[in-house]
């Protein structure tokens, strides 16, 4: 799930981005690799959490324990209308126009794809878990064996192209930065595991490793792919490329390589939808069992076991945003302050560290080194976007504001949360 989830369409359009930032052979492996080291971060701290709180709820929950209900509200109150639904919306609609290389489509049809993807993908999460992790396990194997048959074909059969020496003060500090914070964008989703350890079988030990294991795999196969790009293409070639992916295959394979990637890019995002899709209604159910969304969306289908109201409730809103078009704006101006949330939960780990009663399974190396670490890089990280688009930026704060008194007002309805068998009992 942790592979499947992050490997979705980024990595076959983010280095154009990265090497026109860091325009150097050695500058873009590192960019990679830090962010890969960043992303490991992350998980090693979400790791920790998890294994104390092994309950549905991921990062609802932690920021919930560490500093108040507000704060966990505000994070699943942008997770439904923006930052969870928004890239659902975001990659079923990527989903589509690869689909649309595929067998020309119009724009109307191109929606229609992308909310039939989300539609079917939630019936298969709705009828049961097992169904939607074995349609995950199966696509995440089937995008790997794919990136490594592209590695390994750029090397084998692709040109050479020579990498050319790096020029002096080509790379400044804030383009080094801006190409990591793309690289970052490209590990998205890393934490969504942590959503379902109510549902894992020995969470306090399940969770930690899939988070640790899955982001190293994926760091490889990013820089892997990387270097094969840059093995068939010159380094102004992928930096001016808005279809990447599909220019190496076409170096390699000649006429015809763009559809092969193409399908690639198909099943790669149909993977990433159906971890997210799997994901998010997990946060909601939590919200819901805490007397902070309508009772309903913690029932668990007596048949199915799945938080079917949620996974409804999530769909139709994914929906909306892709035929609204509405989407792009929304993740553009509030998925940044994802961020600022993770800044948050290092804090927090470091707060929860020091109450009695904290005992986790999985403890994070280097104490508290590497949380004060994670979260001066995330807040970089979103001080950055904010410099770069000021005006987006007081518009996604605005949208999560409004978060406040709507958190006010579930909070008088508050009542003492009945235990789900969601998330007692492990499925």
């Amino acid at each position: 799930m942790v592979v499947g989830t992050i490997i979705g369409a980024s990595i076959f359009v983010q280095p154009s981005t990265v090497t026109g930032a860091v325009p150097s052979v050695g500058g873009i492996v590192a960019v990679w690799i830090i962010a890969g080291l960043l992303t490991l971060g992350g998980s090693l701290i979400a790791a920790e959490l998890a294994s104390a709180f092994p309950v549905t709820g991921g990062v609802y929950v932690y920021l919930t324990r560490a500093f108040s209900p507000a704060l966990g509200f505000l994070w699943g109150w942008a997770m439904f209308w923006t930052m969870h639904t928004g890239i659902i919306a975001v990659i079923a609609m990527v989903f589509a126009r690869y689909v649309g290389v595929l067998v020309p489509l119009s724009d109307s049809g191109l929606r229609a794809v992308a909310a039939g993807a989300i539609a079917l993908l939630s019936a298969v999460n709705y009828i049961g878990v097992r169904q939607g992790s074995g349609l995950q396990t199966a696509l995440t194997i089937a995008k790997v064996v794919a990136i490594a048959a592209v590695v390994v074909a750029a090397f084998s059969l692709g040109p050479r192209v020579p990498f050319p020496p790096s020029e002096p003060g080509a790379i400044s500090t804030r383009g080094f930065l801006l190409a990591v914070a793309a690289g970052l964008f490209a590990f998205g989703g890393w934490h969504m595991v942590t959503y379902t350890a109510g549902e894992t079988i020995d969470p306090q030990r399940t969770i930690p490793r899939a988070l640790v294991a899955g982001t190293i795999v994926v760091t490889a196969c990013y820089v892997l792919l990387n270097t094969a790009y840059l093995h068939v293409l010159p380094l102004t070639r992928v930096a001016g490329s808005t279809r990447v992916a599909a220019d190496a295959a076409d170096a390699v394979l000649g006429r015809g390589g763009a559809a092969l990637m193409a399908t690639l890019v198909v099943v790669s995002t149909f993977g990433a939808l159906s971890g997210i899709v799997l994901a998010g209604p997990r946060a909601y159910l939590a919200m819901a069992e805490d007397g902070l969304l309508f009772r309903r969306f913690a029932e668990v289908h007596p048949r199915y076991q799945t938080p079917h109201r949620a996974i409804l409730l999530q769909g139709v809103w994914a929906c909306v945003l892709v035929a609204t078009g509405t989407y792009g704006v929304l993740v553009a101006r509030v998925v940044y302050t994802e961020w600022i949330f993770f800044a948050l939960m290092a804090i927090g780990l470091l707060m929860l560290r020091r109450r009695p009663g904290f005992a986790p399974t999985f403890r994070a190396p280097l104490g508290s080194a590497l949380p004060v670490a994670f979260a001066a890089t995330a807040l970089l990280v979103a001080v950055n976007q904010i410099v770069a688009a000021p005006l987006d930026s007081l518009t996604g704060f605005v949208l999560i504001l409004i978060g406040w008194p709507a958190y006010r007002l579930w909070a008088r309805r508050r009542s003492s949360p009945a235990p789900s068998p969601l998330v007692a009992d492990g499925h």
